[in-house]
């Protein structure tokens, strides 16, 4: 929040005259339980992680899996990590009067996931995340192994799936924070059991404004009006998150004694 507020950056809550030091910096946080997997047990998230995580943010971001948030995760015995999901969908604005063809607005909905769930992502019946994002099965001797290792885990028993799902839609407060409760429908799909008493899952929701919906009054459900827009938006959240929770299964590497998916079904990276 220093950081940002150093930069007069965020909620304007005096005159603008009054210079920068009438902006609160507006910064929900959430960590997962990771303590005691590697590393130092004191390096517990303080004012001076997050100075260093806003100075170190880039646009363009390389690596996923067991890095950064996702090092020390864990989901369902098997190594967990960071992943992340995106997709444009297109709302429906009615014809053009002189062409006759069909106008429509893209909006972008992404996710971002760090995956440490008492869960499980995989499916044992194909042997692949329960959200399988095209990839053909492994091997059966993988598929052994993998349940080997599966029957074997003992999940922790403190557990976190945390993340964010972002639009370039401007929305209201309550619409973003309908797009962050039916992102959990996501999660819900690619780690099962989810939401259990030892799992404290937390999804934010972002709109960066860039994209105007419809201003029918949300009372009206035809098509086109803003909620049936908003529905098409709730949708591709829950897609993306679910996604984004399979990108950081398939994405991390074994660290310690957790092994990663793809170490014990590498097959199923070259597919």
């Amino acid at each position: 929040m220093a950081w940002l507020e150093e930069r007069a950056l965020g909620f304007t809550v005096g005159p603008a005259e009054s210079g920068p030091t009438t902006v609160v910096p507006v910064v929900p946080a959430a960590v997962i339980f990771d303590l005691g997997r590697g590393g130092n047990f004191g390096h517990r998230p303080d004012a001076g992680f997050g100075r260093r995580a806003v100075a170190n943010a880039r646009r363009a971001q390389a690596r996923w899996g067991s890095v950064g948030a996702g090092t020390g995760a864990a989901a369902g015995g098997l190594q967990g990590g960071v992943g992340t999901a995106s997709t444009t969908v297109a709302l429906p604005r009615g014809d053009d009067e002189p062409t006759g063809r069909s106008n429509t607005v893209e909006v972008v909905v992404g996710a971002l996931a760090v995956v440490n769930a008492n869960g499980s992502p995989i499916d044992r019946r194909t042997g692949l995340p329960w959200e399988p994002l095209g990839l053909a099965r492994p091997s059966a001797v993988e598929r052994r192994g993998l349940l080997e290792v599966l029957d074997a885990a003992r999940p922790p028993r403190l557990n976190t799936t945390i993340g964010v799902v972002a639009t370039s839609a401007r929305l209201t407060k309550a619409e973003v924070g309908k797009v962050a409760s039916v992102a959990h429908d996501g999660l819900a799909r690619a780690v099962r059991p989810a939401h259990s008493m030892v799992d404290g899952d937390t999804i934010f929701g972002l709109a960066t404004g860039d994209v105007e919906l419809t201003s029918a009054p949300s009372r009206l459900r035809g098509a086109g009006t803003r909620n049936a827009e908003l529905n098409i938006l709730l949708v591709a959240a829950a897609e993306v998150f679910a996604a984004a929770c399979a990108h950081a299964i398939l994405s991390a590497t074994s660290l310690g004694d957790r092994p990663s998916y793809l170490d014990l079904c590498p097959t199923v990276r070259t597919r």
